[in-house]
């Protein structure tokens, strides 16, 4: 269920970013605009089904976005297994942040595509400046994040990395990454409930975006786990690593199978102009 709008119209949202507007149009109907909804429901990306619509951004959004924590969630459980090599899992690692990295990019393009036209400025620009859009903020942070992941996870394959290097290349843009995972994913939340929080269970937005901010803690928790001990070259403490990243992956996964869900749910609360 949509939240209630301010009485008589205004603006909602968290900080110096505004998440949610309402106008009273003269018959007394209430228009409402929130930027999520907005950025999700472009006009053009409604085609197909909520499991088959590979014309829709948003589609292939959710998509990559699955297979990335799909991967992740098996990069994570392989050591588990002793007939699997730390190489088999490091790769795993590293073709699943190529797929968080397309999902981003896209994210980021449908937040661009989603600001307000400048006149004499063509729309589809690929890179943009708008800081004190919310969803424009998150979805930047988002991205650095999953090239934080890239950097981490392709310096993971290399064999025999002392434990400087490790540290340096591999722990170190990890941390990185769950930062801006973490500081996205809180910014997503925010967005969702115009504010620190509401209770929304019945919404998707809010469902997704609380999974993909437990998902972010989960990760920031491994990421902490996985320090390089110089003086032995082992893992902090390995099984919170793999774990973490496993509880992550799982609710991201959930997150994303979710976003297919949400870009085909319909509302009849018309946006403001």
């Amino acid at each position: 269920m949509p939240q209630s709008s301010p009485a008589g119209g205004g603006t909602r949202g968290f900080g110096p970013f505004v998440t949610l507007r309402t106008a009273t149009r003269p018959d007394g109907t209430v228009d409402r605009w929130e930027s999520r909804w907005y950025r999700k429901h472009q006009a053009g990306d409604a085609t197909g089904t909520t499991w088959w619509a590979p014309r829709s951004r948003s589609w292939w959004i959710g998509v990559l976005f699955a297979v990335g924590s799909l991967l992740f969630a098996l990069g994570s459980a392989l050591p588990a297994w002793r007939t699997v090599s730390p190489l088999d899992d490091a790769v795993c690692l590293f073709v699943g942040s190529l797929f968080f990295t397309s999902a981003g990019l896209l994210q980021y393009r449908e937040a661009v595509d989603a600001g307000p036209t400048v006149p004499g400025r063509r729309r589809r620009l690929l890179f943009v400046w708008e800081p004190g859009r919310i969803d424009w903020t998150a979805t930047v942070v988002q991205l650095a994040g999953t090239l934080f992941f890239n950097v981490s996870t392709a310096h993971a394959t290399v064999v025999d990395l002392t434990a400087t290097a490790a540290d340096r290349e591999v722990w170190r843009p990890d941390v990185f990454g769950s930062a801006c995972f973490l500081v996205a994913s809180g910014l997503a939340w925010f967005e969702v409930c115009h504010g620190w929080g509401t209770w929304r269970p019945r919404s998707t937005s809010w469902q997704l975006t609380l999974l993909n901010l437990v998902g972010s803690v989960a990760f920031g928790a491994s990421a902490v786990a996985s320090y390089v001990v110089p003086a032995t070259g082992d893992l902090r403490n390995a099984e919170l690593s793999n774990a973490g990243t496993f509880v992550g992956s799982v609710c991201f996964l959930a997150g994303a199978l979710l976003l297919l869900r949400e870009r085909t749910e319909g509302r009849t609360l018309a946006p403001v102009g």
